[in-house]
């Protein structure tokens, strides 16, 4: 059973999908159930992972992520009541965004090497 929000990966391919309707089925891609990526929300290591919430500004990690082709922050989500709020990330962007219309309540990044990353409620 799935739920709201939740975030999988596919292991072959490397799909990542979020769940927007919880459901009693198994998400399966490449003929393999997908993957729960679980949240982390603390750091083991020298990179930089849990958002930092500043106001309106998520940055990732209190010392910049890395962001080159093969090591990078891929999205960032905030969370604020009903309203969700996504910035994609390129390697060479700073590993920030701002998002002027809502101050998060909780804040979700994607790292393509290390996954999943929370901070907040």
């Amino acid at each position: 059973m799935t739920k709201r929000l939740e975030v999988y990966k596919c292991d072959l391919c490397g799909n990542v999908v979020e769940v927007l309707h919880a459901g009693a089925g198994q998400l399966v891609c490449c003929n393999q159930p997908m993957k729960l990526l679980e949240e982390q929300t603390a750091d083991a290591s020298t990179e930089k992972h849990v958002p930092v919430i500043e106001g309106s500004k998520v940055k990732v990690g209190s010392v910049p992520h890395p962001m080159k082709p093969e090591h990078y922050i891929e999205w960032i989500e905030v969370i604020s009541g009903d309203k969700i709020y996504r910035q994609f990330l390129n390697p060479g962007d700073a590993p920030e965004a701002e998002f002027h219309e809502i101050t998060p309540e909780l804040s979700r990044e994607y790292c393509n090497i290390h996954g999943l990353w929370k901070a907040g409620k």
